[in-house]
This record gives structure tokens, sequence and C-alpha cells, in this order.
């Protein structure tokens, strides 16, 4: 009798456990198609967008069929495995409100045990455009690297193993970190998405470059040499193995990827234990997390001027540190300022004054200092009663800029000047970076107090509806008259680079350059102080729309 109850329970369970799958890919579905009817423009963008990756993946799935036979063609196709790899693993992090189902969160509450969990979840992640996307590229792979019947039975099991692989990959991550993703911060964390496009973009574009000069595709030799052993490349290397000949290498190959993919189902299946069973932070006592989130903050301010600068100083740092938007833009200006001069500079065909793009990515920053304060403006408004207040607060501002801004573009400078070997025009190329700063920030002070316009704190807009054409007014407008003021010292330059005995003086420009950036920035917040003050009324108003 216990032995029947035991089976009956054994079987119970397991019939539970299977009909989980068939379930929660159901409700896969069922947000997908309940998404879809909110809005006929979210139904259009949609189908715009499967269009559109349908078409793409078709044309990936063509060409790699058409590389088939080439010499490189493994080199093309495991490097192509890896890159979408390293996709799929960032993915969740920049936009975890993709997918609702990547929050397993949301099914705590029910009696689910971990195993059963991840394979209903995994089938489940199967559903959607990128698993498509990524299952033509692997067939289009394998297709081009196998010959021979081992080879194609070898892809047969390589197209699943690398597909779960990816798939299993992103939801260890978004188990791993979904506490922060969930949370508001986390969210914020999809503005940075913008960097990714941007950085990616250079890297494709040297990459591209670097690949149509001499050598061609087999510059991508050598690292895919390395990755053709990585999962879940080694899954492409495996099928190119067997077409090789080498069954034992690609017999390890192969063993390596469903290696992987276990040990990515066994790592998910942990952090899902986790989420389960361990407190969050709202069932923690409020002294335990009041002790744990205690930061000192002294050290800060003793390296700050005293008095009112100092706080202006303190605050704006800390918006850059601590604000999920103000943190974007920064980490943006300052990832591309090096990344344009670098990056011409290891093509050799880029120039020394490309370092002075740091300088004025940087000082965009200085640009409606008032709308990164949102609402919160209404605070600093309150302690401006005067010109020589607003006076204090902008040099505060401008202050807080200098302290990332000079040190940074001193370093990409001469970073760009030892990669180019010219360093007679070090001091030039620097005087003429501090001069273009200083005029950047006269100008974004007074376009500050002109031209306000408010920056939303939630999604990925960087300006309010109705809006948008104060915004370019205040920056592109900016950029052009600090251009102008900038013009004295680049007249300067042209002039002793085509002067026979220019060279001998060409190291004054760092000197007159400084001081002339100094100046116009002092010039600048002078002139914008007075309007400041006497537009606080109006500028609290644009900056707390949306």
């Amino acid at each position: 009798m216990s032995t029947g109850t035991n089976a009956s329970g054994v079987s119970s369970e397991a019939s539970s456990e299977a009909s989980i799958t068939p379930v929660v890919v159901r409700l896969k579905l069922s947000l997908l198609r309940n998404g879809l009817r909110q809005s006929a423009g979210r139904r259009a963008a949609y189908i715009t967008s499967v269009v559109v990756v349908l078409l793409f993946a078709t044309l990936q799935l063509l060409g790699l069929i058409a590389l088939r036979g080439n010499a490189h063609a493994v080199s093309v196709t495991v490097l192509l495995i890896a890159v979408l790899a390293l996709g799929w693993a960032v993915m969740p992090l920049f936009f975890p409100s993709g997918d609702e189902t990547l929050d397993p969160t949301r099914l705590v509450m029910l009696p689910l045990r971990p195993r059963p969990l991840v394979r209903a979840l995994l089938v489940a992640s199967l559903v959607g455009i990128g698993p498509l996307f990524t299952l033509c590229l692997l067939i289009g792979s394998v297709i081009s690297v196998a010959h021979g019947t081992a080879a194609y039975v070898t892809g047969v099991v390589a197209v699943p193993v690398a597909l779960l692989v990816c798939v299993a990959l992103a939801r260890a991550v978004a188990a791993a970190n979904i506490r922060l993703l969930s949370s508001r911060k986390g969210r914020d964390l999809a503005v940075l998405s913008g960097l990714v496009v941007a950085i990616g973009a250079q890297v494709v574009n040297f990459g591209a470059q670097r690949l149509g000069s001499a050598g061609g595709l087999s510059r991508l030799d050598p690292a895919a040499d390395v990755l053709r052993w990585v999962p879940p490349g080694s899954a492409i290397g495996a099928v190119d193995s067997m077409s090789k000949g080498s069954y034992g290498a690609g017999v390890v190959q192969l063993a390596l990827s469903v290696a992987a993919l276990v040990g990515l189902l066994a790592l998910w299946s942990r952090h899902l234990t986790l989420l389960m069973t361990s407190p969050d932070g709202s069932t923690l006592q409020a002294g335990e997390t009041g002790a744990r989130e205690r930061v000192p903050t002294g050290g800060l301010r003793r390296l700050l001027p005293s008095g009112r600068t100092g706080t202006v100083m303190e605050r704006s740092l800390r918006y850059v540190w601590r604000d999920p938007k103000t943190k974007a833009a920064w980490v943006t200006s300052l990832a591309i300022g090096l990344i344009v001069p670098v990056f011409n500079a290891l093509q050799g065909t880029g120039s020394i004054y490309f370092a002075c793009f740091a300088a004025g990515m940087l000082g965009i920053q200085m640009y409606n200092q008032f709308g990164q304060d949102t609402s919160a403006f209404w605070m600093v408004a309150m302690t401006i009663a005067s010109p020589r207040d607003a006076y204090v607060e902008l040099r505060g501002r401008a202050l807080a800029l200098l302290v990332i801004t000079l040190p940074y573009a001193t370093l990409v400078t001469v970073l760009t000047t030892a990669m180019l070997g010219d360093w007679p025009k070090l001091p030039e190329v620097l005087g003429l970076s501090f001069a273009l700063l200083g005029a950047m920030l006269a100008t974004g002070a007074w376009s500050s107090a002109r031209f306000p316009y408010s920056i939303p704190q939630e999604g990925y807009k960087n300006v309010a509806p109705g809006q948008a054409g104060l915004a370019w007014i205040a920056i592109f407008g900016g950029m052009v008259s600090a251009a102008l003021l900038t013009a004295p010292v680049i007249a300067l330059t042209i002039w002793l680079n085509v002067t026979a005995d220019g060279d001998r003086w060409s190291w004054l420009l760092l000197p007159l350059g400084a001081g002339y950036g100094a100046l116009l920035t002092v010039f600048g917040l002078r002139m914008a102080a007075p309007r400041t003050a006497r537009r606080l009324p109006e500028i609290l108003a644009a900056v707390s729309k949306g």
C-alpha cells in the first residue's frame, strides 16, 4: 500500500512537472498576444520589426551559404557565433523589459521546483524573433563549413546545442541580475544601450576597414583559432573538424558546447533556487539595510573648495555618479571622445587634431545645466536671489565639469600624440583643446539660461515632448558659437603651421590657448548670470515639463 502510494505520488509529481512546459509556453504566447492588443501602433512596430529581422536573417543565411568553399569560412562563422553569443549575454542587461518571462520572481509564490521550471522557461525562451534569427545564422554557418556525412550529422546536433547555449546564457545572466534589473536603477541601465551601440558601431567600422586592407579575411584566423574552442563557437568548430577528418577534435569541441550548456543550466537553476528561497530588500529589517547602505560622504567634500562653490561642485559630481541619465551622457561622451581620435590613429590616417574631439564631447555637458536637475531645480532656484548667486552657481557647475574634462582631454591628447609620434605638435593641440573647452563652457552657460529644456527621467528620450526645437537651438547653436569664439586660436595655429619658423613659437599656443579659454569661461559665466537670475521662473517651468 505504501509502495503504491509512493508510486502514485511520484507519478503525480512527474505529471505535474511535465505539464509545466506547455503552460509556460502558452503564458509566453499570451503575454505576446495581449501586448499586441494594446494599440495598433505597437502591432505595427512589432510586425515591422519581424519583417526586418526575417529579411536580415535571410540575407545573412544566403551570405553564409555563399561563403561555402572559402578558405576562411570557418573563421567568419566562428567569430559570428561568438559575437552572437555575446549579444545574448548582454541583452538582458540593457533590455530587461523586452521579455516579461525573464523575471522568475513573478513565479516565486507558485509551488514549482527549479528543475522543471528551468526546462519550461528554456522551451518558452525559444519562442520569439531572437531565437529564430539565431537559428538562421547557425544553420547558415553549418552549411558554410560542413563537408561530408560526418560533418552534417554533427551539424544536426551542433545547431540546437549552440542555440540552447545562447538562450541559457541569456537566462542565467538575467537570473543572476534580476534583483538589479527589476529595480528602478536597473531599468535605467537601458539608457546605456546607446553607448553600446555607439562603441559597437565604431568597433565594427574599424574592423571592416582593417579587413578591407591587406590580408583580408586572413586577419580573422588567429582569433578564430582560439574561439573555435570556446562555446558556442566550438559547436561550429566541431563541424569544421569533422569536415577535415579530425574526428577526435570534433568530438571534444562538441562536448565543450554540451558541457557549457549543462553548466549554464546548473547555474541558472542555482540562481532560481536562491531567488525563490532567499529574502529580498523588502523583507529585511530597516536597521540591517540602513547599516548596509550607509556610505561615508566626507572624502569628496574635503577635496573641494569651501562655501557655495564646493557645495555646487559636490552636487554636480554626485549627479554624474548617481543619476542614470547624467551618467549615461557622461559615459557616452567619455567613450566617443576617446574612440574617435584613437581609432583614427590606429588606422594610420588620423590627425593629432582629432584629440580636440575629447574636449568638444565633454564641453557639450555644460549645455542645459538646469535641465539636468529637472523639477528639483526649484530647490536651487530658492537659493538664487541675485546675479552674484547665479554666477557662483554657474561657476561651481563649470568647475565640476573641469575636474573631469581637463585631465581627460590632456590624457587623450597625449595618448593620440604618442600613437602618431607627433610630439612637437602636443603644445598647440593642448592649447587648442583648452580654448575650445573654454568657449563651450561660456556658450553652454549662456545657453542653459536662454534655452533650458526638460530631460525625462524615465524611458529613452532625452528631451521632453514639444521641446525638441529648444534642444537643437541650444546644442547646435551653442556649438557653432563656440567654434566662432575659438576662431582666433585656430587662425593663429594655422598661421604658425604655414610660417617658415612657426615651429619655434608653436609652444606658445599652450599658454595662450589655456588663458584664452579661461577668459572666455569667465566672460560667459558673467554674461549668463544676470539672465539666469532674471529668468528663474521661466527656467523652472521649462525644466519641470515631462
